[in-house]
């Protein structure tokens, strides 16, 4: 399997598409100029959803240190 992605726009395809093809079929696809290999990971942030870290959405308790410090500095 190999990840190809569009360079130049048809009417059929946009540019910047990005699939990912048996070895044969890609090595055709290529062949034409119209598409153009690229890297795996590419194709991963493409197809994918970002993860998001549920540490950062969550607030953290804070130490009583902490709460003294902030409201000497307020």
């Amino acid at each position: 399997m190999k990840c190809i992605k569009v360079v130049k726009e048809t009417k059929d395809q946009s540019i910047g598409t990005i699939r990912r093809v048996a070895d044969t079929e890609a090595d055709v696809k290529v062949s034409t100029g119209v598409w153009a290999f690229c890297p795996k990971s590419e194709w991963k942030l493409a197809t994918r959803k970002p993860k998001t870290d549920q540490a950062t959405d969550q607030v953290k308790p804070q130490s009583k240190k902490q709460l003294r410090k902030q409201k000497a500095e307020a």
